[in-house]
């Protein structure tokens, strides 16, 4: 430990791989494979090959039980020193950004002095289970010794227990899906289905704008012999979105679709913290400073929206820093569904939400919508869960970087009602 003084947290800059659709270029691509690639390119970034850093934490959401040791492996299957520990963690949607705040934490208090923060997943890849009786009777027949005990097993069997179970993007504690949930928060703010499609059209068209730029050409690198993200669709309009059908609510009243709603999406991020001493020791350029962060949580088995909790998150990390939600050049809000960006918007610039949910004695107040996901967001680029937290870290500390000063906010809802905000920031 130091003398208890809080350093600041130098955000060095990241690298992902580009965020495919599932099931095309990523199939036979492991959460592994994927989080070694984007952690190997933040070591090539950087010159890190051989180094031994403090900690590597990553995670992944849909996992297989192989994964148990994901950031380890990961670590050892890279340049880096066989002597960097790797922490698996993961709290669903926020798990790269939670582990940044984690990391930046103790580099703040001096326990480390740098870290690689990232996460990864893929839908292409996903863990199928048998029936809990068959799989209880595979633990069975391995431990019986004879062939009549392991004959014995399969005494009562019954076909339907070979039924396969993948798994479910449903609320455990609800039984219905993000989409559903959302729906519902879309019907209580009353979000239309217009709306939705021009803030999707917009991130597309920012997206493909970057892209043409060469925005990403040094945050992302090759995987797979894959060079871009391959959900983005420049020649997107509103006709054709508007021609697409309710995805969750098919009962005439759904607005949320496959076009306004983040598909399923293969990929890993990973973005390189240290503390100031560390990084001019090391000759490493400081794109910004990660400055603030709150996680919060909403209680949506009790009907508050699923995916509300980041305005509860941004509201009370405001009030600690001393700011209010217009001191910001760039706001980057998760996108995963743009009737949930729609919804935060509308919850901040309410009175009653508020005064009543917040505690606050007035609203927040309205963003300006062009700082607002500049590059295209997750509902354009892809959501591989795990992995969206680090890749929007590396993607505002550019923007805060080329602007040569300023400041931004990140908004990330989670699954379980949770939510987790950050401020970065660039002398």
């Amino acid at each position: 430990m130091t003398d208890g003084s809080i350093r600041r947290i130098a955000v060095i800059g990241g690298s992902r791989i580009p965020f495919c659709r599932s099931n095309t270029f990523y199939a036979d691509e492991s959460n592994l494979d994927m989080l070694t690639r984007a952690i190997q390119g933040v070591v090539d970034r950087f010159g890190l090959a051989g180094r031994q850093i403090d900690k590597v934490v990553a995670g992944a959401v849909t996992t297989h039980s192989k994964d148990w040791n994901l950031a380890r492996e990961a670590v050892l299957s890279t340049s880096l020193s066989p002597l960097t520990p790797g922490i698996t963690m993961q709290q669903a949607c926020g798990t790269s950004l939670q582990a940044a705040l984690m990391a930046g934490a103790e580099i703040a208090t001096g326990q480390i002095e740098c870290a690689i923060v990232g996460g990864t997943d893929t839908t292409s890849d996903p863990p199928i289970v048998f029936q809990r009786r068959f799989a209880q009777r595979l633990v069975k027949l391995g431990r019986a010794k004879s062939f009549k005990d392991k004959l014995a097993v399969f005494k009562g069997f019954s076909p339907a227990e070979l039924a396969p179970q993948p798994p479910s993007n449903g609320e455990p504690r609800t039984g219905l899906s993000m989409g559903q949930h959302c729906e519902r928060m879309a019907r209580e703010w009353q979000i239309s289905r217009r709306e939705q499609d021009e803030l999707t059209l917009a991130s597309h068209r920012n997206a493909a704008e970057a892209w043409n730029e060469g925005f990403f050409d040094d945050l992302v690198v090759e995987h797979a012999g894959v060079l871009r993200d391959n959900n983005i669709r420049p020649d997107s309009d509103m006709e054709s979105l508007g021609k697409l059908k309710p995805a969750f609510d098919r009962s005439g009243n759904g607005t949320l679709t496959a076009g306004n709603s983040t598909t399923l999406t293969d990929g890993a991020a990973a973005v390189l913290l240290t503390s100031e001493e560390y990084a001019r020791k090391h000759d490493l350029p400081v794109t910004c400073y990660l400055t603030q962060g709150r996680t919060a949580a909403v209680d949506f088995v009790g009907d508050e929206g699923l995916l509300m909790a980041p305005t509860v998150a941004v509201a009370e990390m405001l009030q600690k820093a001393g700011l209010t939600l217009q001191d910001f050049d760039f706001y980057e809000i998760h996108e995963a569904f743009a009737a949930q960006v729609l919804c935060t918007l509308k919850a901040w610039e309410s009175e009653d939400y508020c005064r009543d949910r917040l505690g606050l004695d007035a609203a927040l107040g309205s963003i300006d919508r062009s700082k607002m996901n500049v590059k295209g967001s997750s509902v354009a680029v892809g959501h591989p869960f795990a992995a969206t937290g680090a890749r929007i870290v590396a993607t505002l500390a550019k923007l805060l970087e080329q602007k040569g000063s300023g400041r931004g906010l990140i908004s990330v809802c989670t699954a379980g009602g949770m939510g987790v905000s950050a401020i970065l920031e660039r002398d």
